[in-house]
């Protein structure tokens, strides 16, 4: 399908051919009939985008100080390859958009096949040709409204929650700031609401347009003198709700504002402008300031957007699709006319020349439309390289699931260069980071779809570096397929899923060597590797700081059948690193948490879990978000045998035996993600088994369920085997 994207790396404004996005549970699959181009806003990401690396920097200082920060914990080396790995992520364009829904995801009601919706989001109602939208941000489009209106329904909804905001009421006087886009659809919601309407902006084309719109008085404020035109309007008296719909830096719109506003009136910022706010005005008339967040409550809330639970209709009257079936059910009643704001037209092959349009800026515009051929065939594999050029022989055929920051940062490029890896097919959920992460890495091809890769005989082997919660499902699918499996950790997120992979592994090597590997890297950094032969047999006690800052409750890694939790999904790499390091296997664990009493942090992010192995060593691992994420993340103490090593962050390590001191410093963190990788395939390619036996990566994950239960219970935890596994 084509979609148009940004390279935020180099400024250029691109249309490419994708695969079609993949429907996902809670989700609504949609052919876009019509988009429309927000050019205020999408002029601003372009405008970024095209700066230079400096002037990215100086536009977003906040950035530049994550940056400096990171370059200290991790070195030069590995902040630039995340900060280019970041840069070079493309980003899609649009966020409004109308189409025919073509099919429906599990757990979504309320929305049938065939149907015409609206649809809202930047990252889900893309300028593309097939978008995958979450339930709630899709709205049916009433009768009589045709798509290219329908497509204006976010737009609008940004408009509507500004006024929402200004809640005012028969006979106001309302002053729109700003006569673009949303500031034209504002000046007919405030009509619709029965206020006497002031418009002011600099353009003269769009004050006629105002005007010719509805509303009461339009000022050029260019030529006439807005403050005393407003004075004059309304007796003298001033406007009793100033809604600024600029985008500018400049500080003029806020101070205009203060000055127009009455005594106890409100002003509502809807677009993005300067906020000097002249305290003087603003407190000697006891003015109101809010400012309007998109299109209304829901709005930056996963639970609501992605999780598909709404707010109740009793309690919060108007969310963000609520607020879609406003403007839709106002233009279906002739109250708002959106079709009079479009300028321009171009089908979505044409995607490029509207941007020259927007970016040249002679032709004058307001509404820009891009339109498509719902009936046009979408193939949902896409070929990046000639059919033939990959042809396996002797190499590893690998089909690789999921391209995200990590996968792209620390599993990718090392695969991309092991010359015994053939790089068959990418998938992902998004077609759009297919294509450029296939492109970028040599994929024979890409898709959204996993059965085009289980299905293709030149893959031998499949990595899984999706969401936490998917990793069971696709290993067992990939294992059934009789193909080896690497997927990233946790391998599972609870003990059901954990029973039904054991039993899918036992199946599949039931009919032949299958090998399955989990992303348990620093069991293979260097330095660790260093520690370990430091020591020789005999019990070992491990300390095991890892200080990881604070991680918001709202992340999709405290969903427990998302992301497991951090105990689950994070904490298992610790508790492994002592198995590994031990050579022993756990047998009892008890865990505790603190008691923080917060809603923003949670308690079981912050456990000291002591895990007793069975040759009589002993692990503490200390798990802490509470700390300051300045101070380093990881150091790992280990005693035993008379020598005592110390690992900080895998920079330094420092063994201590027989009263002398060895010391090993590395400029750059080294995780043991390239080391991991080439055993992988090593081992893939030639005994058909992976690196780390297939009972200890069971046992380390029964570790994990333990401290879970431990957590809950109060109590010691025994670690019982699920059953006899293969090894």
């Amino acid at each position: 399908m084509l979609q148009v994207l940004q390279n935020v790396k180099s400024g250029e404004t691109k249309l490419e051919t994708v695969p079609p996005p993949a429907l996902q549970e809670g989700t609504v699959l949609v052919r876009t009939a019509a988009s429309l181009i927000s050019a205020g806003t999408e002029k601003m990401l372009i405008d970024l985008a095209k700066k230079s690396y400096l002037g990215k920097a100086q536009a977003r200082p906040d950035l530049v100080k994550q940056v400096l920060q990171k370059v200290q914990k991790e070195g030069l080396l590995n902040t630039f390859r995340n900060v280019m790995a970041k840069m070079e992520k493309p980003m899609p364009l649009g966020y409004s958009a109308a189409g025919i829904v073509e099919r429906v995801g599990p757990g979504v009601s309320g929305v049938q096949v065939g149907d015409r919706v609206a649809m809202a989001g930047a990252g889900y109602a893309n300028h593309a040709e097939v978008n995958v939208v979450p339930r709630n941000l899709v709205a049916a489009i009433p009768d009589g409204v045709a798509f290219e209106e329908a497509a204006y329904a976010t737009v609008a909804s940004i408009a509507l929650q500004g006024v929402r905001l200004a809640r005012p009421e028969l006979g106001d006087y309302a002053v729109v700031l700003g006569l673009g886009l949303i500031g034209l659809i504002t000046v007919q919601l405030l009509k619709a609401n029965g206020c006497r309407v002031i418009g002011i902006d600099l353009d003269a084309a769009k004050v006629e347009r105002a005007r010719a719109l509805g509303a009461d008085l339009a000022i050029d404020s260019s030529v006439d003198d807005a403050a005393r035109a407003v004075e004059q309007f309304t007796r003298g008296r001033g406007a009793d709700h100033t809604l600024i719909t600029a985008a500018t830096r400049s500080n003029g719109p806020i101070e205009l504002a203060g000055e127009i506003t009455r005594r106890k009136g409100q002003v509502v910022a809807v677009g993005a402008v300067g906020m000097n706010v002249p305290r003087d005005v603003y407190y000697h008339k006891e003015l109101t300031l809010q400012i309007s967040m998109s299109y209304g409550p829901g709005r930056y809330d996963p639970s609501y957007e992605e999780g598909g639970i709404d707010y109740p209709y009793d309690y919060v009257r108007w969310t963000e699709q609520r607020n879609m079936e406003a403007v839709l059910a106002l233009m279906a009643g002739g109250r708002l006319d959106v079709a009079a704001l479009t300028t321009h037209r171009f089908p979505i092959e044409e995607a490029l020349a509207a941007y020259a349009l927007i970016e040249g800026g002679g032709e004058p515009y307001v509404g820009i439309v891009l339109t498509y051929d719902v009936e046009k065939p979408q193939p949902p594999v896409v070929r990046v390289q000639p059919a033939g050029a990959h042809t396996p022989s002797d190499t590893l055929g690998v089909g690789f699931v999921g391209a995200g920051n990590y996968a792209a940062l620390h599993l990718l490029p090392h695969l991309q260069k092991n010359r015994a890896v053939t790089l068959q097919g990418l998938v992902t959920a998004t077609g759009l980071n297919a294509q450029q992460k296939a492109e970028k890495f040599g994929f024979a091809y890409c898709t959204t779809d996993l059965q085009a890769v289980l299905d293709d005989e030149a893959v031998q082997s499949v990595f899984i570096a999706t969401r936490h919660s998917t990793h069971a499902a696709f290993t067992e699918r990939a294992l059934a397929a009789g193909k080896h499996v690497f997927v990233e950790k946790p391998m599972v997120v609870d003990e059901a899923q954990l029973e039904a992979v054991v039993a899918a592994y036992e199946t599949a090597n039931a009919k032949r060597p299958t090998a399955l590997m989990v992303g348990l890297n620093r069991r293979f950094a260097p330095m660790v590797e260093r520690l370990r032969d430091a020591f020789g047999a005999g019990p070992k006690q491990m300390v095991y700081r890892v200080n990881s800052g604070a991680i918001p409750t709202s992340t999709w890694l405290h969903e427990a059948a998302e992301g497991g939790g951090m105990l689950v999904g994070e904490m298992c790499h610790f508790l492994d690193l002592m198995q590994y390091i031990s050579g022993e296997r756990p047998v009892r664990v008890y865990a505790q948490s603190l008691a923080l009493g917060r809603d923003d942090l949670a308690d079981h992010d912050n456990v000291t879990i002591t895990v007793t192995f069975d040759g009589g060593s002993t692990g503490t691992l200390a798990y802490s978000t509470v700390g300051d994420k300045a101070a380093p993340k990881e150091r790992l103490e280990v005693f035993g045998g008379g020598t005592v090593a110390m690992l900080d962050d895998f920079r330094t390590l420092e063994i201590v035996r027989n009263g002398t001191r060895s010391r090993t410093r590395s400029a750059n963190q080294d995780k043991g993600q390239a080391a991991q990788l080439a055993a992988t395939v090593t081992a893939f390619r030639t005994t058909g088994q992976a690196p780390i036996p297939f009972d200890e990566l069971v046992a380390g994950m029964q570790m994990v369920f333990a401290a879970r239960r431990s957590l809950q219970t109060g109590e010691v935890v025994a670690v019982e085997p699920i059953r006899a596994v293969v090894s």
